[in-house]
């Protein structure tokens, strides 16, 4: 007989939580709560990704509380079993992710098994548990952190994998928390498409991909969620923003180094249209970022296409979801990008439940549209995930 388990997958970069804390903290809970309440998933998956924010070692015990505030409260009571996973060992350089993944499943839903990978088999999940520091001795995740020689020019940062593994009914399945590398330059974007970043990105994904399918375990069908940092390709973007304008770049005075990119239009009193350097883009007409949810600007989100091989996602139906300043207005140190996203395997896409046209059994958005989450909103998937209950 088949089956339907709800599920909610929730992705996060909460840096900017511990950035500014307790600022946007109550807010951005009751958005989550919000969510949890309208959609009544049974199983709830959690990734978060910059746990600490940018000063970690500053902000990492409220992190801490931030995970305990969420367990302990009220709109979670009727999820009996929890389990928690928070990397919050940064004194451990060389594998310190900050990610932390927390799991809830609903006292309505029985038999439900983890993965144990030290001894290759799963395990029915009884009551609490809860693993702050490095992971490294924990069998129930894998955790990795991108190794450095990947990109020897990269400075040192938080990024890498995590992965847990579920038999929700019947139905096994791969969760895997991911941060990839961001844009350290806007200039540097602009120079090549895809840029040097995009190239970095894929190389990242493809071998997360290729260590979740390997032949340690069996792999099975895989949710890769996280902050991906995917771009809009800055290169075909600044040409087709630019296309009615007057483009010029600024040269550093003693090397031959571009400095910044303005285009300015043609009449209109050479009004700058756009202006770019390293930290800085800034973008006239803002607008367009939002209209139509930026459907516009989709076709110049390239980099899951590279995939799409072995990687399926959802349509995108909601705005770029980073970086904001104000709850509907974007900073100007990026282009805003669809960042954050819930990317699935094929074999995953097979056991997602599609009712007819209008049914609201399938959602892909992002949590607190108009309130201030920080400067990622938070993405989800709500489905139901068909199960063979014998």
């Amino acid at each position: 007989m088949e089956t339907y388990a709800d599920v909610l997958l929730v992705t996060a970069n909460v840096g900017s939580l511990f950035d500014n804390v307790g600022e946007i903290q109550n807010e951005w809970l009751r958005e989550l709560y919000k969510t949890i309440h309208s959609h009544k998933p049974q199983f709830i998956a959690l990734h978060f990704q910059e746990v600490g924010g940018k000063d970690y070692m500053a902000n990492m015990g409220h992190a801490e509380n931030f995970f305990w505030i969420i367990e302990s409260s009220e709109e979670m009571k009727d999820y009996d079993r929890v389990c928690i996973y928070v990397d919050n060992q940064f004194q451990t350089e060389d594998s310190f992710t900050a990610l932390g993944s927390m799991y809830f499943i609903h006292k309505t839903l029985k038999n439900i098994q983890q993965y144990d990978f030290n001894v290759k088999d799963f395990k029915a999940v009884l009551g609490q548990s809860k693993h702050v520091g490095s992971l490294d001795g924990v069998s129930t995740v894998e955790k990795e952190k991108f190794p450095k020689n990947f990109w020897p020019d990269f400075k040192w940062s938080r990024k890498g994998f995590m992965r847990t593994r579920w038999i929700i009914h019947n139905q096994g399945l791969d969760l895997v928390n991911v941060h990839l590398f961001h844009d350290a330059s806007n200039l540097i974007a602009c120079k090549s498409s895809p840029s040097i970043y995009s190239a970095n990105r894929k190389n990242a994904l493809r071998y997360v991909i290729n260590r979740i399918s390997d032949s340690r375990y069996t792999p099975l069908p895989f949710f890769l969620f996280g902050d991906f940092n995917f771009r809009l390709d800055a290169l075909s973007l600044v040409q087709h923003l630019s296309t009615s304008a007057d483009v010029q770049t600024v040269k550093k005075d003693s090397s031959n180094e571009v400095e910044k990119i303005i285009c300015e239009e043609k009449d209109n009193d050479h009004q700058v249209l756009l202006h770019i350097e390293d930290k800085l883009f800034a973008y006239l007409h803002q607008a367009v970022f939002r209209e139509d949810n930026g459907r516009a600007l989709l076709k110049y989100d390239k980099e899951v296409a590279v995939f799409h091989d072995v990687i399926r996602e959802e349509d995108i139906e909601f705005p770029p979801s980073e970086e904001y300043t104000k709850p509907t207005r974007y900073m100007n140190t990026r282009c805003p990008a669809w960042c954050d996203r819930i990317l699935l395997s094929h074999t995953a896409q097979e056991f997602i439940h599609r009712g007819d046209d209008g049914d609201k059994s399938l959602v892909y958005d992002t949590l607190g549209p108009n309130v201030c989450m920080g400067d990622h909103k938070p993405v989800f998937l709500f489905f139901s995930l068909k199960t063979n209950d014998h």
